[in-house]
């Protein structure tokens, strides 16, 4: 039995400004609020060079901000080769990014790859870009994420203290 083992997460969605950091936010909070600092490492990346080095959208902080999370420090990147062999769990937004995810991964890295509301959930669902829409619907966004992070940590809650099923 392996007690404290580290679960390493890297959202993505396609230019890391909307959804990942959202998630990764969202996470980190659900993560913080259950003490478990010591078990998860969180990031998110863009399979998009797009946006590299910008905070994300000012409508992902505000939906954050108005839950108490703190997206203001986050800057846009782009995944790196080297991400499928730092992150356990590799979660694509969508099944476009699952897709890019899965055509850049070295074959021995794709089983890391999957989409983030069927992992988390159990039910395929794309969580949508909100980039081009109006801002509820960051706020649909939001509660789609919040809810399945919700979800991904009660999955991976119980592998990170070693507690078996």
């Amino acid at each position: 039995m392996m007690l404290n083992a580290r679960k390493s997460i890297l959202f993505v969605c396609l230019g890391n400004i909307c959804r990942s950091p959202l998630a990764e936010g969202v996470f980190g909070d659900i993560v913080a609020a259950n003490g478990a600092q010591d078990r998860f490492v969180v990031d998110s990346a863009g399979t998009g060079d797009w946006h590299v080095g910008k905070p994300p959208d000012r409508r992902s902080v505000a939906v954050a901000r108005r839950y108490g999370i703190d997206l203001a420090g986050l800057r846009a990147r782009q995944v790196a080769p080297a991400d499928f062999d730092h992150f356990d769990l590799i979660l694509g937004m969508d099944g476009d990014n699952v897709a890019t995810l899965g055509a850049l991964a070295p074959p021995e890295r794709r089983g890391r790859i999957a989409q983030f509301h069927a992992y988390s959930t159990g039910t395929p669902r794309d969580v949508p870009d909100p980039y081009f829409g109006a801002e509820d619907g960051f706020e649909t966004v939001y509660r789609m994420i919040r809810a399945a992070a919700g979800s991904l940590f009660e999955k991976l809650d119980a592998e990170t203290r070693g507690v078996s099923g």
